[in-house]
């Protein structure tokens, strides 16, 4: 971060706490160093064990520190302030259900290819109220549904592929298929994530570039009719305890903790977000870079009620709940009160006693449901995206609350590669440097279960498969020095990571 953003931080009292500041966590190797060393394989496995939801696990009791991080951050704030801002966000919350029940896929802008690259005021006011869009006209579309046809050929070629569910595979660990590669660095795709992140706010400086996506290896998802296991609820990605526990982190969302949580800004604050420790425990679904937006390419024509994505659309109400949400507790329970009862304002109040950051567990994803986080009413406010087609994009910011349909009542697969939009930073190029390993070795990138992977696989892709145009993106070969002064320093130092002289 620049000195500046630094200075900012500190003036919010963010940085430096001017209260005692809670215990620190775990010691825990930073990124340099883990890169330095080479990161540490993860086990095997697949995508269950990254949530507490689809693995099983109980939420546990968090330790006494948790109870001073909370208290630390009640004591920084006007209390009043913080009080009457979760009044004005519930109330606030209760008509966004009746809005978004109503509009159902109108909440989720649908945006053409043409109209995203050459956005105009209203279609960028409509992406960042939101905080989600269906990208259509991406790829051609029997240029995507090669893709698909190419994809089941590979994995009916290497049937020892692990997926998940393990005896009904649809989510599959494979990361370097051909069109994989291929799609990763398709020239409208890649554009496309250039304009996605030109939607956040900040000063172009050596740390963060905001016109050189990086590429982020990912799983593909092939989910099939009349699926009901793979019942990804609603979630977080980016961490979960983190967003708390890491002071650069909180600091992004210092507006809603200070009780104004109507300024709160998520196009903004990019150079915190992009410092932010989001992986604190190397748990199994942490994640080693920065994702400004998540999205996936979808490889078939795909409805409400086809195995789709779901997302909460509206970007500021829920990320101030999120963050505010472990700062309060219920005075009377839903029984004991009844629903709008027990949702009032009055019902809550500040909690300085408990440990509990709901559905925040260490080393796991953000979860979220109506007991943990009732005024979302989230059985009303999660809608499902428009329809899309092959190569379409779904995408969405990286505090969005997404899910997936817990049941896929439609007649044919659907298909997604997961491509997110990766800014050019120090910890991601030092992410992308270790994920060409992968690349090279066939086995999972650095964030994903560990093993054998692709290796031994028929018709795997590999260096050369990776298109001229995506190469840099992937550190195998040198950015150009050309762009501002901050873009030639930001893709010089990228280059320096990814091993290669000036």
């Amino acid at each position: 971060m620049t000195t500046a953003t630094l200075a900012r931080l500190a003036r919010r009292g963010l940085q430096t706490a001017t209260h005692a500041p809670p215990p620190p966590p775990p010691p825990m190797m930073g990124m340099g160093a883990m890169s330095s060393m080479g990161r540490k394989p993860r086990p095997e496995g697949d995508i269950g064990s990254v949530f507490a939801s689809l693995s099983g696990e109980e939420a546990a009791v968090l330790p006494a520190r948790f109870r001073d991080l909370k208290r630390a951050i009640i004591n920084d704030a006007d209390k009043a302030a913080l009080t009457a801002s979760w009044g004005r966000l519930t109330t606030r919350l209760a008509r966004a259900a009746d809005e978004i029940e109503g509009a159902q896929q109108a909440a989720v802008p649908t945006v053409a290819y043409d109209d995203l690259i050459h956005a105009d005021a209203g279609t960028i006011a409509k992406i960042k109220r939101a905080g989600a869009l269906v990208l259509t006209d991406v790829v051609p579309r029997a240029e995507a549904e090669q893709w698909l046809a190419e994809t089941e050929d590979y994995i009916k070629a290497n049937p020892q592929v692990k997926g998940f569910p393990a005896d009904d595979k649809q989510v599959f660990e494979v990361y370097w298929s051909k069109p994989q590669l291929a799609a990763r660095a398709h020239p409208r795709s890649m554009a496309a994530q250039r304009a996605l992140l030109s939607l956040f706010a900040g000063t172009p400086t050596a740390s963060v570039s905001l016109s050189s996506p990086l590429t982020y290896a990912d799983r593909l998802r092939i989910r099939h009719p009349g699926d009901s296991r793979f019942a990804l609820g609603p979630h977080m990605d980016g961490g979960s305890i983190e967003r708390w526990e890491d002071a650069t982190y909180r600091s992004v969302y210092a507006d809603i903790l200070a009780g104004r949580w109507e300024a709160f800004d998520a196009f903004s604050e990019i150079e915190a977000r992009a410092a932010a420790k989001q992986n604190m425990y190397d748990g199994a679904g942490a994640c080693g870079i920065f994702r400004a937006f998540q999205g996936w390419t979808s490889l078939s024509d795909t409805g409400p009620g086809e195995g789709t994505l779901r997302v909460y659309p509206l970007i500021r109400e829920q990320t101030a709940y999120t963050l505010l949400r472990p700062l309060f507790r219920e005075l009377k329970s839903r029984a004991e009160v009844g629903h709008e009862a027990y949702l009032a304002p009055e019902n809550w109040v500040l909690d300085t006693e408990s440990t509990a950051f709901p559905g925040a567990p260490p080393a796991r994803s953000q979860e979220f449901n109506d007991d943990t986080h009732p005024h979302l009413q989230l059985s009303r406010a999660m809608v499902s995206i428009p329809r899309v087609r092959p190569g379409d994009q779904a995408w969405w910011h990286a505090d969005t609350i997404h899910a997936v349909e817990s049941t896929h009542t439609g007649k044919g697969p659907s298909a997604v590669m997961y491509i997110p939009a990766v800014p050019m930073t120090p910890v991601n190029a030092e992410y992308v440097r270790d994920q060409a390993v992968g690349l090279r070795a066939a086995v999972p990138p650095p964030d994903f279960p560990g093993g054998q992977g692709e290796r031994g696989f028929t018709g795997t892709g590999g260096e050369a498969d990776v298109p001229a145009g995506g190469r840099a993106a992937m550190g195998l070969e040198p950015f150009a020095l050309d762009g501002s002064a901050a873009e030639r320093a930001a893709r010089e130092q990228a280059n320096a990571i990814f091993g290669f002289a000036k």
